[in-house]
């Protein structure tokens, strides 16, 4: 039986949560920025770009990339899932952290408060592209200065969104989270089944 969708996604996480519900894929990667040249997609936040905005956009462009991907490369023709996930304080958007400093400053803002992370789902077919947008708010307990310099020091905050995983050591700060837990780990696995449902990929 062929696969049916290709993954636009480096994400091993996305890719864990596809298996989860027993989605077959192959992944196609997208260039990232390098010294050889510009990432295939911006994910910079566009000026006076709203954070709903940003997200949904980001994750559409990943999809429909793949798609000119597929064409590019003489490869055979299947839909094509991607998604983007961003953390937001106070209408801020924390990105992935760059240092250990920004890793800090970001655990600093999330200490003892509640936030929102969207996560949007987009699917590129022959047609409009379908896309979805999870949201959830999650709450941490108070951190001290110890457990963020701890916390810090691992590998953990450099590769996420808001520099954390809901999935890792950061379980522990998570007081309560309201919405989609796998929303939260990079890929809402109700959002994703409608979205594979509504062209025809039956999950089930």
């Amino acid at each position: 039986m062929p696969t049916p969708i290709y993954l636009a996604s480096r994400s091993p996480r996305r890719r864990e949560l596809l298996k989860q519900i027993g989605v077959k894929f192959d992944p196609l990667l997208l260039r990232l920025a390098s010294t050889r040249g510009p990432a295939d997609v911006d994910e910079s936040q566009h000026p006076g770009e709203s954070p709903a905005s940003y997200v949904e956009r980001t994750a559409c462009e990943k999809a429909v990339f793949g798609q000119r991907v597929l064409s590019m490369r003489t490869m055979l023709y299947r839909p094509v899932l991607a998604a983007d996930t961003v953390v937001i304080v106070d209408d801020d958007v924390l990105a992935k952290p760059a240092s250990p400093d920004q890793a800090a400053e970001f655990m600093r803002r999330l200490s003892g408060r509640t936030h929102e992370v969207r996560t949007a789902v987009a699917l590129a077919i022959q047609g409009p592209t379908l896309s979805l947008t999870s949201v959830s708010k999650v709450t941490f307990r108070v951190l001290d200065d110890r457990e963020i310099k701890r916390y810090c020091e691992t590998p953990e905050p450099y590769d996420k969104a808001g520099g954390y995983g809901i999935q890792g050591l950061a379980s522990i700060f998570i007081e309560r989270i309201e919405g989609s837990y796998t929303g939260v780990m990079g890929l809402p696995l109700f959002e994703t089944a409608r979205l594979l449902q509504q062209s025809g990929i039956q999950v089930l």
